[in-house]
């Protein structure tokens, strides 16, 4: 991650942070004694998918029970439509361009900026976070302070892959739970996330059963069930903990045309469930009064009775007769802006007004037009200027962002954050405005759609449409590139983003991402020349694969110290001690290739790579047993690790294990491409052949 976002780091207007400490010294402040602190933030959750705000269908029952005994705001909203910006704002208590993370990628939460486990820690509070999915990974920066940060899916899914990085609700909450009872005898804050809501929609089966109609909702459904131990420990604490449960923020599900999130800032994304519980400290019942991420962490404070602090503009939600926020709330979406080019959203919704700032400018008024069918623009309402004004005296949106890296791109890929980067514009026109350019969205939605069932043939007409269409869109030739490596078309891979930067639509990531396709395709000493410009990045991926094309072009003792840079960047970073392995293997470093490598299986799992370089690292230290068990481990990962199947077939027959090695040559020569492996499947087919001679 880059550190460039840390210049977006912009101080508060003084007009809302005047009025923001007038209304906080003005509440009398009460000495408490400590309470555990319990936050559950449920990703995608739209307001009316939980039975306390009004779903008929039972999705809830255990969220609900909590709610009747506490306090629902049944006005609740977001401040931003994507996970990591709208974490960030509930975690800081501060607005986006206050914190400045923008958006799921290319941001990251300065260290210098305090959050509820700074603020609880230095209470002597014990502070533990478990998080569902990659996009809250703690290279984003919302780890520091926190005693744990459990990243479950780190440990889940092999690096590169698409495949969903993200861990089950009931893995979570079991992992939190177990963390919560160790710490009992002190003060606990402890945030639990759940991301099964978010699509693609695959709840367990008997979610699916319940809810065949819908498995969005099964999805609701079985987030809700996982929490139950949970929710049953909590309530045995004493003294009774304060918990509060809202939604990062909501699902479209089609509503304005957008078909998840991230787009529109339409009420079907923006309103969120928020409910708060403490029989002691909360007064039961449903209140109308607007709320905000930004009043949770003032909330929080109050629940303690510590003093306010200035620089957080937000109310405490334990006021009595509290009232909606003078300044309103503020409301983004920038991530078409980042990712496509197109026009930056932002908003601003008070006294039942939202104005929606877009060179298609919007006007609501969410009492008598709930479902915002109605723009009032056209008839010029006093509510147009009114906040059109307050909007402009708001720093504006950044300008740039950080670059991505490929295994970030990767993942946030996988989540359904199409992440890409694109220049931003001096000005906008309405062809930029992202309700002109609805259907392109839908279309790179069913891209993705058709990829994730496998239907790369269907997909690659369209994903070229998309290109021919948008030339200077780099999320196009992303899909383009994906659909071509799910086809093995590792050559057309690397003419789509040949033909990104050709269009000026490259960049660090594009021209990494190239680097990578020649290093593929036999060509590593180009992908040399393509990545030394960024040999001074700060981004772990572009520097692994620089060090690939250094390893790989026959010069592995240049690849060690920008691989061990990686490192320094990011400790826990697998792929680079994998890497290490792979290049020390090269240099015949054996036993300093076999410790990283274990090292690379500590931080994750289910890294094949590496399992199949320790396997060549123990045949040369000699223990074949323990070489075909590492590329066993391998193959179970990835079937498609033909070189692993080439390694058992051999060193097997080393070892005269003739069935053992057979198998594994029969599925080397059935499945290995002869495009990669011509000359190796020839070799083994004369193997097998001599084998049978011999009756083996």
């Amino acid at each position: 991650m880059t550190r460039r976002a840390g210049r977006l780091l912009l101080a508060v207007p003084l007009l809302l942070a005047a009025a923001a400490c007038r209304q906080s010294a003005a509440a009398p402040r009460v000495a408490r004694e400590p309470r555990d602190i319990i936050l559950v933030t449920i990703d995608t959750l739209r307001a009316d998918a939980v039975g306390f705000d009004g779903n008929p269908r039972g999705t809830t029952p255990n969220l609900d029970g909590f709610a009747a005994e506490g306090r629902v705001f049944t006005q609740a909203h977001s401040h931003n439509v994507i996970t990591l910006p709208s974490h960030t704002n509930i975690l800081t208590g501060m607005l986006p361009y206050q914190h400045g993370v923008r958006e799921n990628a290319g941001f990251r939460l300065s260290p210098k900026i305090p959050t509820a486990a700074t603020r609880l820690k230095a209470q002597g509070y014990a502070t533990g976070a478990f998080v569902g999915a990659y996009v809250l990974d703690s290279r984003y920066g919302l780890a520091h302070d926190f005693d744990v940060y459990d990243e479950l899916y780190r440990h889940l899914d092999e690096q590169f892959e698409f495949d969903i990085q993200q861990a089950r609700a009931e893995d979570v909450v079991k992992a939190a739970l177990d963390w919560y009872r160790a710490q009992a005898g002190k003060p606990r804050f402890l945030w639990v996330h759940l991301y099964d809501p978010h699509a693609p929609y695959e709840p367990p089966q008997q979610y699916r059963d319940r809810f065949p109609d819908d498995f969005y909702l099964g999805e609701v459904a079985y987030a809700d069930a996982a929490l139950a131990p949970l929710l049953a420990a909590v309530r045995e604490a004493q003294p009774a903990p304060l918990v509060v449960v809202t939604g990062d923020h909501g699902e479209a599900r089609g509503d304005h045309g957008e078909l998840t999130h991230g787009l529109f800032c339409y009420e079907s994304t923006l309103h969120v469930p928020l409910f708060e519980w403490c029989p002691d400290l909360v007064k039961p019942g449903r209140d109308d009064v607007p709320a905000r991420h930004i009043d949770i962490l003032p909330t929080i404070l109050d629940a303690l009775g510590a003093a306010p602090v200035p620089e957080l503009t937000g109310q405490s939600l334990l006021t009595e007769g509290r009232k909606e926020a003078e300044a309103g709330s503020y409301f983004e979406a920038l991530s078409a802006a980042f990712n496509r080019g197109w026009a930056p959203l932002r908003g601003l919704a008070a006294r039942g007004d939202k104005y929606i700032d877009l060179p298609i400018p919007e006007v609501y008024n969410l009492p008598s037009d709930p479902g915002e069918v109605k723009n009032l623009v056209p008839e010029g309402p006093d509510a147009l200027r009114r906040l059109r004004k307050r909007l402009l005296e708001l720093p504006a949106a950044p300008s740039e962002r950080g670059t991505i890296g490929s295994e970030e791109a990767a993942k946030l890929k996988s989540l359904g954050y199409l992440t890409g980067s694109a220049e931003m514009k001096v000005a906008y026109g309405p062809a930029d405005d992202p309700k002109t350019l609805i259907v392109v969205d839908q279309t790179l939605h069913h891209v993705m759609e058709l990829y994730e069932r496998g239907q790369c043939a269907d997909a690659l007409p369209i994903a070229r449409k998309v290109v021919a269409e948008n030339p200077k869109m780099k999320l196009g030739y992303m899909h383009l590139a994906m659909i071509k490596r799910c086809q093995g078309d590792l050559r057309g891979v690397l003419r789509a983003f040949e033909a990104a930067a050709a269009a000026g639509a490259g960049g660090e990531s594009v021209d990494r991402q190239r680097a990578m396709a020649l290093s593929e395709t036999g060509r590593p000493g180009e992908a040399v020349s393509v990545l030394l410009p960024y040999k001074l990045s700060d981004e772990p991926e572009t520097l692994n694969a620089l060090g690939i094309a250094l390893a790989d072009s026959g010069r592995p003792a240049e690849a060690l110290p920008v691989f061990a840079r990686v490192i320094e960047i990011d400790p826990s970073n697998a792929v680079a001690y994998q890497n290490t392995g792979i290049a020390l293997l090269k240099l015949d470093r054996i036993e300093e290739a076999r410790q990283n490598l274990e090292a690379s299986l500590r931080l994750g799992k289910r890294h094949a790579r590496a399992w199949n370089a320790l396997g060549v690292a123990w045949t040369h230290l000699g223990d074949p047993k323990k070489a075909i068990d590492a590329w066993e481990h391998c193959l179970e990962i990835n079937p498609e690790q033909y070189d692993a199947l080439y390694n058992i077939g051999r060193v097997a027959g080393q070892m005269k294990d003739w069935k053992k090695a057979r198998a594994a040559l029969e599925k080397f020569v059935a499945m290995a491409p002869p495009k990669q492996y011509g000359k190796d499947i020839a070799e083994v087919h004369a193997v097998l052949a001599d084998m049978k001679r011999q009756g083996l």
